[in-house]
């Protein structure tokens, strides 16, 4: 078993191990008051794989449990989902000695951690994510919320989990593509932090591929801890906390202008990537070779991409009412070589919409349609 502690005013540990989620009991019960109980929220494709070895830890540690499903995807995560399932927690007698424990992807984790942030004024929660991204991104730090229909992540709370359990072994029940997309987020760890991470991601791309389960072990215990050190050091992304968003500026508005629909996360945060990569050639931050040669990594772990079939001028639209944006003024983070990244703000409107005129004509060369 891994362990890394996010070093936070309450500290907390994740637990990195293949096969914990079927020991997820012995975790809650040091979490869930005597006299508490659990609340699941999951979604039934999620619940079909895992629920059952989960739900029979709880019983064998004594738990008193409800499960609750929610509906999966990025269009489900809206305030009427949190508002649903607030409703029915309350039904079944939940109140502020409940504790929530998400057990899904992103989209279960970030819903179920607003949901613990607002019911009765905050409750604790535990994520127990079983997606690539959640394990290594959305999990950990205590960002939760929501998206509004003009963008993603629009309303929500710092909410930290009292501990994070992730097991490898549950991104065999993946689908090849939501896996490939999860693969962008720890990529994004070399570029941002890492040459370590990404020489390792470059020389055993097959066994990242394959699922190998040591070689996942090992690449998620270091994404891990990359990110509880940047948590640690900024925990409300007032400054350094920023770098973990390189190529989601760019992403998040393309989830935005396809309404969810076209993309996975992890997709957009490719193009998003590659886009990030292409605008620092043009603002002279990285040479033209080495961001090729960022590109074509990022593609060879992730492909097949879909193409982007949405015009510049829609994502840039999307892209002013991100959340990153302040006072109107768009902030980007570029690379200046593997492993470190820059702040770029004020960049001209038009440089933006030239380099995305160019990502679309570059998604169309090397996506799927």
């Amino acid at each position: 078993m891994k362990k890394v502690t996010v070093e936070l005013h309450t500290p907390y540990t994740c637990l990195i191990e293949c096969g914990s989620l079927a020991h997820a009991g012995s975790l809650a019960r040091k979490y869930v008051a005597e006299d508490g109980m659990a609340v699941v929220i999951t979604s039934a494709t999620v619940r079909k794989h895992w629920g059952a070895a989960v739900e029979a830890s709880l019983r064998q540690a004594g738990l008193q449990y409800h499960v609750l499903e929610m509906r999966d995807g990025e269009r489900y995560k809206t305030l009427a989902t949190v508002e649903d399932l607030a409703e029915r927690m309350l039904a079944l007698g939940g109140d502020r000695t409940t504790t929530v424990i998400a057990l899904g992807g992103g989209v279960v984790g970030d819903v179920a951690g607003f949901v613990a942030a607002v019911y009765m004024r905050g409750i604790d929660v535990l994520q127990l994510p079983t997606t690539l991204v959640a394990m290594i991104d959305s999990a950990i730090g205590g960002k939760t919320g929501v998206n509004l229909k003009n963008g993603k992540n629009l309303v929500g709370a710092f909410h930290q989990p009292r501990a994070v359990l992730i097991d490898p072994l549950a991104l065999n029940t993946l689908p090849e593509r939501e896996y490939r997309s999860g693969l962008s987020e720890a990529i994004k760890y070399g570029i941002i932090r890492s040459r370590e991470l990404y020489a390792m991601l470059e020389r055993r791309r097959h066994d990242v591929r394959r699922r190998d389960p040591q070689c996942l072990e090992a690449m998620i215990a270091e994404c891990v801890r990359m990110k509880a050190e940047v948590v640690a050091a900024d925990e409300r992304e007032s400054d350094l906390r920023r770098i973990l968003n390189f190529g989601h500026t760019f992403g998040h508005a393309l989830e935005s202008a396809t309404e969810y629909r076209r993309f996975l996360h992890g997709e957009a945060v490719a193009w998003g990537m590659i886009a990030a990569c292409r605008l620092a050639v043009r603002l002279h931050r990285i040479g033209g070779e080495e961001a090729r040669g960022i590109s074509e990594n990022i593609l060879e772990l992730t492909q097949p991409l879909p193409s982007i079939a949405v015009e510049a001028e829609q994502v840039f639209q999307h892209m002013a009412s991100d959340k990153k944006a302040r006072a109107g003024v768009l902030h980007f983070v570029l690379p200046r070589e593997i492993g470190q990244v820059e702040m770029v703000r004020g960049v001209p409107e038009n440089t933006v919409r030239e380099t995305w005129q160019e990502i679309i004509q570059y998604s169309r060369e090397h996506g799927t349609a």
